[in-house]
């Protein structure tokens, strides 16, 4: 593989190619394809401490409300808690590719909970299954505490079946608009009846709520349950059909190709395994094609991580994180709707363009941007200048360039830019890069991430 195919699947796969990580993996694809899975075959959950729940009775919680209040604000704390989790775990994450799916799960099968142990369990669900069987990945999900509640599912009953969680099932999480009836909704929404959850978040079937009757579902009829239907959609091939060019939007472009969209769903259609589907991607010459290289918008995520991989940066105020989720618009565990975010070029406003050019500045320089012509920064004005200013910054971090300039040793200061921006450079840009100095490695990287080509990967 050459480094630019190398580069182009670590930014899709995960969240960037650095030297130092991958200087001595081997050119053959197979290799490193198979690396990448095997890296991710371990599953760690994130787990928060949790033990102020423990003995505590949901019945105990409404009868006493200076309980109910101490409970709430510990649970807002703990939310937040597992936003900054999520974050750091994306950050240089052991199982890179397992974490790059669970962000992207996350978005297809779209929850918000405000109770942060049935929250960090979903989370935890889509990490579980994020390269697994999507057959028992969406039956799991149809047993989630908090898809039960963000749906109403725990409101789905015999003799008053609640149809949310059917629709968006077949709209959203499998087979798309159009390829279903409203009866198909409304006895299938049958189908899911008696769903519920403790106050552990463990899945409960109540068998005196569920609807044992005869059901007609995309043109059978049986006594269906809630798996049975599931196994009805996934029998049809839309289903993979859809999955795949959700898959191909994200990973691949986002201008589908259908043949190669037709392509992956033989494939995923005959065991709907995950891992095969996303290693015949990545083994294809399609995926490497120019035209798919930097062809895809960075999410505020991407953004995010992607620079806090490049230069491993701290951030002393944990709740900065968020501060920049809000701003850039996106912030995880907090989606807009039920179908998440669209992506693409709705990331990109007349606003969040210009924070977007700044911020690698911002956390990474502190704010400040070379005006001299040549050479770094003074560093007896940085210092003097941080003295009365620090506090007055917008976020408060430790940027290790130490660790960037081992990481990136062994690259020249002028090919930087054959590594930090992804796809093509216009002639404007080529220019202008021609014009800055390049005395300093890390001042060159910094203005690097501030261009506009670095919002694409």
């Amino acid at each position: 593989m050459t480094q630019k195919e190398l580069q182009h699947l670590y930014w899709r796969a995960g969240f960037g190619w650095y030297p130092k990580k991958h200087i001595d993996f081997s050119k053959n694809r197979k290799q490193i394809v198979d690396a990448l899975f095997e890296e991710s075959r371990s599953i760690i959950p994130i787990e928060l401490d949790f033990s102020y729940l423990e003995g505590i009775n949901p019945i105990d919680i409404k009868k006493f409300p200076s309980l109910e209040k101490e409970i709430k604000e510990k649970s807002q704390k703990r939310i937040l808690e597992l936003n900054y989790a999520w974050v750091k775990r994306l950050i240089f994450p052991k199982e890179l590719l397992r974490e790059r799916m669970t962000l992207f799960w996350a978005n297809h099968f779209v929850c918000r909970d405000r109770n942060p142990l049935h929250a960090q369990q979903y989370n935890n669900t889509l990490r579980y299954y994020a390269l697994g069987d999507f057959r028992e990945f969406v039956k799991a999900i149809s047993k989630e505490a908090a898809m039960l509640k963000y749906l109403n599912g725990k409101q789905n009953r015999k003799r008053k079946p609640n149809e949310n969680f059917a629709r968006e099932l077949m709209e959203l999480f499998t087979l798309g608009e159009g390829h279903y009836s409203e009866k198909d909704i409304k006895e299938s929404a049958r189908a899911f009846t008696g769903y519920n959850h403790n106050f552990k978040g463990e899945f409960i079937f109540r068998t005196l709520q569920h609807d044992y009757g005869f059901k007609t579902f995309l043109g059978k009829t049986a006594r269906f349950d809630g798996d049975d239907i599931i196994d009805e959609i996934l029998s049809n091939k839309q289903c993979a059909q859809f999955i795949c060019q959700k898959v191909y939007r994200y990973f691949v472009n986002p201008k589908p190709n259908e043949v190669h969209i037709e392509a992956m769903a033989d494939v995923f259609f005959k065991d709907y395994n995950i891992e095969h589907l996303m290693r015949f991607v990545f083994m294809s010459d399609w995926f490497y094609a120019e035209e798919n290289i930097g062809s895809k918008i960075k999410s505020p995520v991407e953004f995010l991580v992607g620079i806090a991989n490049t230069v491993p940066v701290t951030f002393e105020r944990e709740r900065d994180l968020l501060v920049i989720q809000r701003v850039l618009g996106q912030m995880l565990l907090d989606p807009p709707n039920v179908a998440g975010w669209k992506g693409d070029k709705a990331w990109i406003d007349a606003n969040t363009i210009m924070v977007r050019l700044k911020l690698p500045s911002v956390l990474l320089n502190n704010a400040l941007i070379s005006l001299k012509e040549y050479g770094d920064f003074n560093d007896k004005f940085r210092k003097e200048y941080f003295k009365r200013s620090k506090d007055k910054l917008p976020f408060k971090t430790l940027p290790n360039w130490n660790a960037f300039l081992k990481d990136f040793n062994g690259i020249m200061t002028e090919k930087l830019s054959e590594i930090i921006i992804q796809g093509t450079i216009n002639k404007g840009t080529e220019d202008y890069l021609k014009t800055l100095s390049k005395a300093s490695k890390r001042d060159f990287c910094v203005q690097l991430m501030s261009l506009p080509e670095y919002q694409m990967c």
